[in-house]
């Protein structure tokens, strides 16, 4: 059985090219989400493998998205990690703190991606 990851990207063009690469290219099985409250919603009932979070969503951040599924004690070991645009050493501390165990500024290139899924996993 493949590993599923839940891709969450507000950003359509972005979400369907990260999820075509991860399905054709790598075999993960992908879930979809389009904000943070979606997020919250498919991780747990989805229960993913693993979470890869945009943090700047329209209705609640990526940062309290993660939180919310780190709080919850069955979404809590579930390793999310953060891509964005956020480019400071303070967000990625923010990260950190709230539980994403990796943070890859955007633009990233998708080995790096792909690399750090499986460090993960």
């Amino acid at each position: 059985m493949s590993k599923r990851i839940l891709v969450v990207e507000d950003r359509d063009d972005s979400r369907t090219i990260l999820v075509a690469i991860l399905r054709r290219f790598c075999g993960y099985e992908t879930i979809e989400a389009a904000n943070g409250t979606e997020a919250i919603e498919k991780a747990v009932s989805e229960q993913p493998d693993l979470i890869l979070m945009d943090l700047d969503l329209p209705d609640i951040s990526g940062l309290d998205a993660a939180r919310a599924v780190k709080k919850n004690a069955d979404t809590a070991h579930i390793p999310i990690i953060a891509q964005t645009g956020w480019s400071s050493n303070h967000w990625k501390a923010a990260a950190l703190s709230a539980g994403i165990g990796a943070f890859l500024q955007k633009p990233v290139s998708i080995d790096l991606i792909i690399s750090t899924i499986e460090k993960l996993l």
